[in-house]
């Protein structure tokens, strides 16, 4: 295959998970999914590894590729089924994220599979929002593991229905639909690519689209000069009582462009829901590393295959069952992040920028109190960090997720909330040659009373600046005016005010450069 026949298949696989990702946004009822796009589609080859992905969310799209392989081995699959797991020992990476896989099937055997994960607000957590201060796995809701909820076309009523009975709530029922319908649409789009090309001319595209990428990625971590390098990072809190949780990483650089990642040393798994299973962890391991890599570079298992984990099991980062996870998804993998980018930094320093504000700043809020039960979540971006060649960002997403905000007009038609404030954190993004972005701040009113968990990070570590530059300011909680924890569970009264402040980037180089 030539260079430009492998090109034009790179584009028709990635293609087919960006209509999978347009249909499940269109046909989702929750604004979490709809509106914020907390989603994710890839494909698969037979053996579960990752052939092409949208540029949805990467903490889900790393974790699938590191774990799917475990998922689809050892399960005789049929044409027609669809499986759903959101168990994070098994595949997942936290509860409300549910996976869907579906394989096609031929009479010659399973071609590959098709795979979305979405984030559901309401997973059956006794907490609205499914974002709680847990200390056990089943704190966090529903755990599913690998269930065949669609045989033949079907949905198995008998497997299907206790689920929505478990979960409660429309949405459930309604964004799960969209989420067949998107891996039905790539069904149908990858059938139609087996057809054009024939199974022996797609599955040798497959092989030198990975050769291809793997060659392109060590190439590219090639200009990491070769040694050990070494990084610590701390965790604000577990939500539990515990306080200032080291991470630490030894990363082995080879120069035939290998590199190795060892998170020895770092905290035991905690009380708190901060915990990260294995894949969680390797998949801020993968984006960081990705970022070094030519924006053209396939994402498809290939280009991973010169990366290597080591992480103690029983650890932060490769937590044993059934510690909680529910933070670790989110708020770990911010920071891990960061850890890696800090042993990078002195090495690469006009490619590796100032840490940006280091958490998904999570929001879940809800009501169980009668009939109008509502189940919201939604997480707010923060200063991105500076660089080598340019400012950061002001007020945005950064690394491990890729959502959008919740507009202030969704979010006042569909809950008993109003937005007093939403603006940028004026002064909050690190000093120097190139200044941090700006943090957000953002205002809540409450119309009804509510419980509230609030899940944040670097409220008391900040962000760090690089070669120079200042450190962003840490971010603030605080209800009516008094400051809160960094993680907290309460309930609030009609007439209260909650405001997030988040931190701002780093910033790069002394002001005088």
């Amino acid at each position: 295959m030539n260079s430009i026949e492998l090109t034009l298949f790179s584009s028709r696989v990635t293609a087919i998970c960006e209509e999978m990702g347009a249909v499940l946004q269109r046909a989702a009822l929750s604004p979490n999914i709809r509106d914020r796009l907390d989603y994710s589609c890839a494909l698969f080859d037979p053996k579960g590894e990752l052939l092409a992905q949208a540029a949805h969310i990467p903490v889900h799209l790393g974790s699938m590729a590191y774990a799917m392989a475990d998922l689809v081995q050892g399960r005789v699959w049929q044409q027609g089924e669809m499986v759903v797991v959101n168990d994070p020992y098994l595949g997942g990476t936290h509860l409300p994220d549910v996976t869907l896989i579906a394989p096609l099937c031929t009479a010659t055997g399973v071609q590959g599979f098709v795979v979305n994960r979405a984030h559901h607000a309401n997973i059956g957590c006794a907490a609205p929002g499914s974002m709680p201060l847990s200390t056990t796995l089943q704190e966090e809701g529903v755990v599913i593991p690998p269930t065949a909820v669609v045989v033949d076309g079907e949905i198995v009523r008998s497997r299907f229905e206790p689920l929505v009975a478990a979960v409660g709530g429309n949405d459930f029922t309604g964004d799960f639909s969209a989420q067949m319908a998107a891996n039905q649409r790539g069904l149908t789009r990858l059938q139609q690519l087996l057809l054009r090309m024939g199974e022996e001319s797609y599955h040798q595209a497959v092989v030198a689209l990975n050769d291809y990428s793997e060659t392109v990625a060590r190439k590219a971590l090639q200009q990491i000069p070769p040694g050990r390098y070494r990084a610590r990072d701390t965790l604000d809190s577990d939500g539990a009582g515990n306080y200032d949780l080291q991470l630490e990483v030894t990363l082995t650089v080879t120069a035939d462009g290998a590199v190795a990642a060892d998170f020895s040393g770092s905290t035991s798994q905690t009380r708190g829901n901060v915990n990260c299973p294995l894949q969680v962890t390797a998949a801020a391991l993968y984006y960081l590393l990705r970022t070094l890599m030519p924006a053209e570079t396939p994402a498809c298992a290939g280009t991973f295959r010169p990366v290597t984990i080591v992480a103690e099991e029983g650890s932060l980062l490769n937590a044993r069952s059934p510690a909680a996870v529910v933070a670790g998804n989110v708020e770990t993998s911010s920071r891990v992040v960061d850890l890696i980018a800090a042993a990078l930094a002195a090495l690469l320093p006009q490619q590796i920028p100032a840490a940006s504000h280091g958490s998904m700043n999570n929001i879940a809020m809800g009501s169980r109190d009668d009939e109008l039960g509502w189940d919201y979540y939604e997480t707010m971006g923060g200063g991105m960090g500076a660089g080598a060649n340019g400012g950061g960002l002001d007020g945005v997403q950064t690394h491990m997720t890729n959502t959008l905000n919740t507009p202030i007009e969704v979010v006042e038609s569909h809950y008993p909330l109003r937005i007093r404030r939403y603006a940028l954190r004026q002064g909050s993004g690190g000093s120097g040659a190139r200044r941090g972005g700006e943090g957000l701040e953002r205002e809540y009113e409450f119309l009804r009373p509510t419980q509230v968990t609030l899940i944040t990070e670097r409220r008391h570590h900040r962000p760090w600046g690089i070669c120079g530059g200042g450190d962003g300011l840490p971010g603030e909680n605080r209800l009516n005016g008094t400051p809160l924890p960094a993680k907290v569970s309460l309930h609030v009264a009609k007439g209260d005010r909650l405001t997030l402040r988040s931190a701002g980037g780093g910033g790069y180089g002394a002001e005088d450069d």
